[in-house]
C-alpha cells in the first residue's frame, strides 16, 4: 500500500475550503484547455487534501519534473492561506504515482552520492533543488550517522552538500608574504577537495 493510500481515507463531506479549492482547479483546467480530470481525497484527520490529476494530457503536467504540478500546488496553498479559514491545511497536487516515483528517484540518487562521498572521503554536491526535494534528501540522509548534509546557496533553489560525518577540510597555509593575496581567496563552502557530481 502506498504512502498516500495509508494517509488519505477520504472525508465524509466537503468542507468550504474544499469547495473553494475545487472551483479554482476546475477553472484552471477549463481555461488551460487541457484534457484532465481529478479526484480529491481528504486525510482522516482533515489536515491534508490531495488533488490527483488524470486524463489524456496527464503526460503534459508531469513533464519537466512536474513543473505544472508544483506550480498548481503552490497556487492552491496560497489560495488556501488567503481565501479560506483552514490555514493549516496541507494541499498536495499529484498525478498517479508521480510524486512517489519522484521521491524514490531522489532517494536513489542520494544513496548513490552518499556511496561516492564515503568511498572518496570527500564532499559531493547535488544540483540545486527546491525546498520539497531538499527535505526528502536531507531526511533520508539523516538516518545514516556516517554522513551529514546541508543546503548551500541562496534563494529558493539550493545545492545540497553531502560530506562524511568526520570530515575536516584541509587548512590552507597563510600566504608567506602578507596573507592577503587574492589568488588564495576561496569562497565559503567551496572546498578545494570537494567534487560536484550532479
Amino acid at each position: 500500500m502506498s504512502l498516500f493510500k495509508r494517509i488519505f481515507g477520504g472525508g465524509s463531506s466537503k468542507s468550504g475550503t474544499q469547495n473553494i479549492l475545487e472551483d479554482v482547479v476546475s477553472n484552471v483546467i477549463k481555461h488551460s484547455g487541457l484534457d484532465l480530470s481529478y479526484d480529491v481525497k481528504v486525510s482522516k484527520d482533515n489536515k491534508d487534501m490531495l488533488f490527483d490529476f488524470y486524463g489524456e494530457d496527464e503526460h503534459l503536467i508531469t513533464d519537466r519534473d512536474g513543473a505544472f504540478l508544483n506550480a498548481m500546488q503552490l497556487f492552491l496553498k496560497r489560495v488556501n492561506q488567503n481565501k479560506t479559514e483552514e490555514k493549516l491545511l496541507n494541499v498536495i497536487v499529484d498525478s498517479g504515482t508521480f510524486r512517489e516515483d519522484q521521491d524514490q528517484s531522489l532517494v536513489d540518487l542520494a544513496e548513490k552520492l552518499k556511496s561516492v562521498c564515503l568511498k572518496k572521503k570527500k564532499p559531493v554536491y547535488f544540483r540545486a533543488f527546491p525546498p520539497r526535494e531538499r527535505k526528502i534528501i536531507h531526511q533520508y540522509l539523516s538516518d545514516d550517522d556516517s554522513v551529514k548534509s546541508k543546503s548551500v546557496g541562496d534563494g529558493l533553489f539550493k545545492k545540497i552538500k553531502i560530506f562524511p560525518a568526520n570530515y575536516k577540510p584541509a587548512r590552507r597555509r597563510p600566504n608567506e608574504s602578507n596573507g592577503n593575496s587574492d589568488n588564495n581567496t576561496r569562497s565559503p563552502g567551496n572546498d578545494q577537495d570537494s567534487k560536484s557530481l550532479v
